[in-house]
């Protein structure tokens, strides 16, 4: 397996224009809330389980790939989906599946878009067109620019 410190290192070699880097500091936590909410929103197959089981699994399994590659920025990203898990069951609860689903399709579409013009000014491809781990490296990215600025390590 491939150190953070590398992934780290080729996701941010990918994103050196600063307007791309602030296009993303925005866009990718709205496209990790955005699937988290459509996970949210999947059918359970029996009462025994409630609406964000899906969500729950992605983001353990998320979290333990973070765990092995940086213990920091693996509680770091456990503490987002801690706050992203109420945030959905927020929406839920007072709102509805329907909304909640609503918002995750447009946030989707929306950042998704955002992206992809941050890497037109960039001038390069996203680093997923490479390699999909990328898809799990943005947000540990967007995260670990935040422990930088704070004085946290990875």
């Amino acid at each position: 397996m491939r150190s953070a410190d590398s992934l780290l290192d080729q996701y941010a070699s990918d994103h050196q224009n600063a307007s791309n880097q602030w296009i993303h500091l925005i866009c990718v936590p709205a496209i990790l809330w955005s699937v988290t909410a459509l996970l949210w929103c999947i059918p359970v197959p029996t009462s025994y389980f409630n609406p964000g089981t899906w969500c729950g699994l992605a983001m353990f399994a998320a979290f333990s790939y973070y765990w092995q590659l940086s213990k920091n920025l693996a509680i770091g990203s456990l503490l987002c989906f801690v706050a992203i898990g109420f945030l959905n069951r927020w929406i839920m609860d007072h709102y509805g599946l329907r909304l909640l689903l609503q918002l995750g399709i447009s946030v989707f579409i929306v950042a998704w878009i955002g992206q992809f013009i941050g890497h037109k000014i960039e001038g390069k491809r996203p680093s997923f067109f490479t390699d999909l781990v990328y898809l799990l490296i943005g947000p540990m990215w967007t995260l670990d620019k935040l422990y930088r600025r704070i004085g946290i390590g990875r």
